[in-house]
């Protein structure tokens, strides 16, 4: 079978689709964007540095991107109906750890970039 190659444009709206399926399917979405909006307006109140900002937005993406390919991973599973298959169990829970891991990581991130200007602000 030979394959059409896809314009660029075609690439990009294809993907946006997906990450608009991927919100609009998972309620978890929800969490990570209002975490993420917090995360990021305390970040320009604290005015932290440049490196520090990459830090952030790559801890961001990659909670975000875990989230996708979780839901990509639910959406695969949902086609093969309803069974209780023991190998689709375990692919849809390390795609929730994968999600899990994502988000302990910016966690971290967030303590070590905030930790110290919070410590400064309370008197610590």
């Amino acid at each position: 079978m030979l394959f059409r190659r896809r314009p660029w444009t075609r690439k990009f709206a294809d993907a946006f689709r997906g990450l608009s399926r991927a919100v609009r399917s998972q309620s978890s979405f929800l969490v990570h964007i209002l975490v993420a909006a917090a995360v990021v307006g305390v970040a320009a109140v604290l005015r932290v540095s440049p490196v520090e900002w990459c830090l952030l937005v790559g801890a961001i993406a990659a909670v975000v991107a875990a989230e996708v390919f979780n839901s990509a991973v639910e959406a695969l599973a949902r086609a093969f109906g309803p069974s209780r298959n023991p190998r689709i169990r375990d692919a849809l829970d390390m795609a929730s750890a994968a999600v899990l891991v994502a988000a302990c990581g910016a966690v971290v991130v967030g303590c070590i970039v905030f930790g110290p200007r919070l410590l400064a602000l309370v008197g610590g």
